[in-house]
C-alpha cells in the first residue's frame, strides 16, 4: 500500500516538473518573439501626404 502511494507520487511529481517546464519554455519563447517584433518590426503606418515629388532622373 505505501509502495503504491509512493509510486503514484513520484509520478505526479514527475508530471508536475514536466508540465511546469513545458510552460517556462512556451513562455519564454512567446516572449522572446515579441521582442524580435519590436526590434524588427516596421511600423504599420505608411503616410503618403505632405511630401515631396519624387524627382527622376536619368
Amino acid at each position: 500500500m505505501v509502495r503504491t502511494k509512493l509510486i503514484l507520487l513520484t509520478i505526479a511529481a514527475f508530471m508536475a516538473a514536466g508540465s511546469t517546464g513545458i510552460w517556462l519554455l512556451i513562455s519564454e519563447k512567446r516572449a522572446a518573439q515579441e521582442r524580435r517584433e519590436q526590434f524588427f518590426g516596421t511600423s504599420k503606418k505608411y503616410p503618403t501626404s505632405g511630401g515631396e515629388k519624387m524627382k527622376v532622373e536619368w
